[in-house]
């Protein structure tokens, strides 16, 4: 118990501004809670933090991959990540709503999922974007919903997935000092998911996370102070073989 205190009291010392960004704490599937990974993970004696789902990752400043790293595998699950152990369990056709522990209401963007089959290694997994949410009207964003509903965001699985594991890629990218190159900022977050159900589609191909984005891409060099009414989504187009 001392030691889970001294690992709070480590976190609680770091920087007000980075503690305004957030990580995915956990999700829901039918109300049933499955933890993701908390970067407090990293303070534990080797071998003895939590098993969760999510993907550790060295983000103990709860910070961001900007984009001079889009072309590294960071971009895939967030830095140096490192695979869960245990897996959220769904079935296809089922919402999976995604907790995060905070978020800053100046950091406006998008929320983007993605799909993968399940890898031990980021750099293996290859990705498909199941749905993404952006600008809804004037000032207001995809991430302004989130906030109000307690922090929370959610996709459904697409119904014919076809069962097996895979990696889910919840995202936000941070708009807010995007007018600049090498502005914006990206949120990875990974899970482990194990998919059942009767569906037959997989996906077939995927883009590899360093394929994603580039820094001069319309939706990531993006003034939200603007007059825009509309937002250019970056990374492919929607796979929906499975819809």
């Amino acid at each position: 118990m001392r030691f889970y205190v001294a690992c709070l009291g480590l976190v609680a010392s770091l920087p007000q501004l980075t503690l305004a960004h957030g990580f995915v704490s956990g999700v829901t599937v039918n109300g049933k809670w499955t933890a993701g990974a908390d970067p407090v993970w990293y303070y534990y004696p080797e071998g003895t933090a939590p098993a969760t789902a999510g993907w550790d990752a060295l983000n103990q400043d709860i910070g961001f991959i900007e984009p001079a790293n889009f072309g590294t595998s960071d971009i895939n699950c967030h830095k140096s990540a490192k695979v869960g152990k245990n897996f959220v369990d769904v079935k296809a056709g089922d919402k999976i709503t995604f907790y995060w522990n905070t978020w800053a209401d100046s950091h406006k963007g998008p929320i983007i999922n993605y799909i993968a089959p399940y890898q031990s290694t980021a750099g293996a997994l290859k990705w498909s974007k199941i749905s993404q949410g952006g600008l809804v009207s004037g000032n207001t964003w995809v991430t302004d919903q989130m906030i109000a509903s307690n922090f929370t965001s959610s996709t459904t699985i697409p119904k014919n997935l076809k069962a097996g594991d895979y990696v889910v890629r919840h995202e936000i990218i941070a708009l807010h000092g995007a007018s600049n190159d090498n502005g914006a900022q990206a949120y990875p977050q990974c899970l482990n998911l194990r998919v059942s159900g009767s569906g037959k589609v997989a996906p077939t191909s995927g883009v590899a996370g360093t394929s994603l984005y580039k820094r001069s891409d319309a939706g990531i060099m993006f003034n939200i102070y603007g007059s825009a009414t509309s937002y250019p989504y970056p990374g492919p187009q929607l796979w929906t073989a499975a819809n």
